[in-house]
């Protein structure tokens, strides 16, 4: 139960911090994009560092139904713990949404009218899910105590690296439909995001114990 509290919990500090600096972000840039994108890569960085600092001895800091596929199928979690994860992490970005939504006086229900869609936006998200799970196993490997500094930067440096700005994370793609603000994703365009990044993991179980297990 702990453990599942911890992804839950950090799922929800996660999307805070993504959908939250992304309404500020777009707030305080008057109108200029590229400055609330930067408001909104940091933010969440900053949010990555502390959540997965806190929360990885806990759970093992997944906040991610990717990542804890890749370590089921690793043999690194039991199966039995993979739906509740799931469902927790699902469970806690949407009701960090929606604490968002509280926090700046917006409507707590509401859906994305962002289109997000198309073959280079597939592409980068298979990329960006191979490389956070490219920087989460080879972190575990070379260097346990710096994962939260590594998964940080990168996802700080893939919001501008990316067209889809790496979401790379099934549970964020599904909260964030839900929220029609600077970070959402229309609905109707969550399915192929969440595809792309099945796709990012299975050629992630691929290359990856190739190329990082001794």
């Amino acid at each position: 139960m702990r453990a599942l509290l911890a992804e839950g919990l950090g799922t929800a500090l996660l999307l805070i911090g993504v959908v939250g600096s992304g309404i500020m972000g777009q707030a305080l840039s008057g109108g200029n994009t590229g400055l609330a994108l930067l408001a909104n890569a940091i933010a969440t960085g900053c949010i990555l560092y502390v959540i997965i600092t806190v929360l990885g001895r806990i759970s093992g800091a997944h906040f991610n139904p990717v990542v804890t596929l890749f370590f089921a199928m690793r043999r690194e979690l039991e199966w039995p713990k993979v739906a509740p994860y799931i469902g927790v992490q699902i469970l806690g970005g949407i009701l960090g949404v929606w604490l968002t939504h509280f926090m700046f006086e917006l409507p707590i229900l509401q859906t994305s009218t962002t289109a997000r869609t198309g073959m280079a936006q597939w592409g980068s998200e298979v990329f960006a899910t191979f490389g956070l799970l490219f920087v989460i196993y080879g972190g575990l490997k070379a260097r346990a105590e710096a994962v939260p500094t590594l998964v940080a930067l990168y996802i700080t440096g893939a919001y501008w690296f990316t067209s889809s700005t790496s979401f790379a994370n099934p549970a964020v793609a599904i909260a964030r439909g839900l929220s029609d603000t600077f970070a959402g994703i229309d609905p109707a365009h969550v399915a192929m995001f969440i595809v792309a990044q099945i796709v990012g993991l299975g050629i992630a179980l691929i290359v990856l114990p190739f190329l990082i297990d001794e």
